[in-house]
């Protein structure tokens, strides 16, 4: 059977949908929903978890409009209807409405928040629709009034002659104060650098500490209200990379980046929010060559505890239907990094040795915070990105090299060694030290197919490094 076709409307996300209806002396035939051949349309993968069917005697029955806090894909098995909607959501378009007369060849999706109701045409008509979550008691939704002089729809039944249950003819008139709030967004990990740029950046976002919520807390996780949120940021992690080689820090680390990732999959599953996941080039053992780096389709090959709990994590994310796993490298932020650190040893006086046989790029949050949105709002295929700024990749030497430049000293005065030598210290001390990829530059081209151009690495340098410290 052919495609569908898709009409929209003057209610934003309220679209009709025409299907390909094959008729014959027997009846008819349709493809009511066809998961593929919507998504190829531009219906969203909207997730339907239920279907129900209103049977409708008699001609003249009249649904109020009533506003569910789930998307409907509603369409007809027999008969005819008048449909309506009024847009109840917060915003320009709060109030609007758009009338339609259907049969069976016409299907509408209507997003959450939008006043829905029809009145039946024939007898014996069956109003079907798809909902994307489970009906639940004691919930209160609003609704509107039939007559309401606002929205003004015009019933081809008068209202005085068609059948209304007791219930709606009590519904309130229009009112602003009940506008309908979009579902927010949650930012876990809130506590950290990543985490507290996305709190910046989502100004209107929920935003929960690790100690506020401990998504591995299986009470904690029964209790919060998932289903409130539309986006959930997670930023939460074990990133103590070597210390991840211990019994405890093993266990830490397994239970941050693996355990959570996968509940938190599991309830975007359940509860239909969009999950996005910060992970890491660590994920790979660093042998790809320099160019064009690691790709978001190179088999994983973690080295270290840490690297493996959070290919773990990446594996579990990537079961959730609407997900982002966002690999990134080297990340910069307020308050304590590489790139604080060697600035203050410069302006100490100081002349460190570092790694020189490690390469990759910097990522400066506010460009990670950068990518979220672009992805979450240009509507992006769901999967995994990496993400980092651009420009050549450096080694951890060259870029404290740049930093000291910058801070007026000069770029000699850092000195280079191996990641071998540097761990024969760190052992010397008695210390534990996590093997690390030694190319850690990542490609950007499934990103930038997107529309996103990574902003030069040194550029964002410049600017990071023209902020006091923190």
């Amino acid at each position: 059977m052919s495609l569908p076709s898709l009409e929209t409307t003057p209610i934003p996300g309220l679209v009709v949908v025409r299907l390909d209806r094959r008729d014959d002396d027997r009846g008819f035939f349709k493809e009511n929903w066809q998961r593929e051949k919507m998504l190829a349309i531009g219906l969203p993968d909207f997730g339907p978890v239920q279907n129900n069917v209103s049977f409708n005697t008699d001609r003249g029955v009249t649904r109020g409009i009533h506003t569910e806090p789930w998307d409907k894909f509603v369409s007809l098995a027999t008969g005819r209807v008048f449909a309506a909607w009024v847009d109840m959501r917060e915003g320009d378009t709060f109030g609007t409405t758009f009338t339609l007369e259907m049969d069976t060849s016409v299907a509408v999706f209507v997003p959450r928040g939008v006043g829905n109701s029809y009145q039946t045409l024939e007898d014996a008509t069956a109003y079907t629709y798809l909902v994307n979550e489970h009906w639940r008691p004691g919930i209160a939704y609003p609704a509107l009034a039939l007559d309401d002089p606002t929205v003004a729809i015009d019933w081809p039944i008068p209202l005085s002659e068609a059948i209304v249950s007791e219930k709606d003819r009590g519904n309130p008139a229009l009112d602003p104060a009940t506008a309908i709030a979009p579902k927010r967004t949650l930012v876990l990990g809130a506590g950290g650098q990543l985490g507290r740029a996305l709190a910046a950046a989502f100004p209107g976002a929920d935003t929960r500490t690790r100690a506020e919520l401990d998504v591995s807390d299986a009470e904690a996780v029964a209790a919060f209200p998932w289903h409130e949120y539309a986006v959930v940021l997670n930023a939460a992690a074990y990133t103590a990379v070597d210390a991840a080689e211990t019994p405890e820090g093993r266990r830490a680390a397994w239970a941050a980046n693996a355990s959570a990732p996968a509940t938190l999959a599991g309830l975007s599953r359940q509860h239909a929010f969009t999950l996005v996941h910060y992970s890491t080039e660590y994920v790979f053992d660093g042998t790809a060559p320099l160019a064009p780096g690691h790709s978001e389709d190179e088999p994983l090959s973690p080295l270290g505890v840490y690297a493996q709990s959070k290919a773990a994590g990446d594996l579990a994310v990537g079961l959730a239907p609407r997900h982002y796993v966002l690999r990134t490298s080297w990340v910069i932020g307020e308050g304590r990094n590489f790139v604080r650190t060697m600035q203050a040893l410069a302006e100490k006086g100081v002349s460190p040795s570092v790694v020189e046989d490690q390469v990759g790029r910097l990522t400066f949050t506010e460009e990670l915070v950068r990518a979220t949105r672009h992805l979450l709002e240009t509507g992006a295929a769901f999967g995994t990105y990496h993400v980092s700024n651009g420009g050549p990749a450096m080694s951890w030497r060259e870029v404290a090299q740049a930093v000291f430049a910058r801070s007026g000293r000069r770029a000699e005065d850092v000195s280079g060694t191996t990641t071998t030598a540097y761990a024969e210290g760190v052992f010397a001390q008695g210390n534990p030290f996590a093997p690390r990829p030694l190319n850690s530059a990542m490609s950007l081209d499934k990103l930038r197919a997107t529309g996103f151009e990574p902003e030069d690495a040194m550029a964002a340098l410049d600017r990071y490094l023209g902020r006091p410290g923190i």
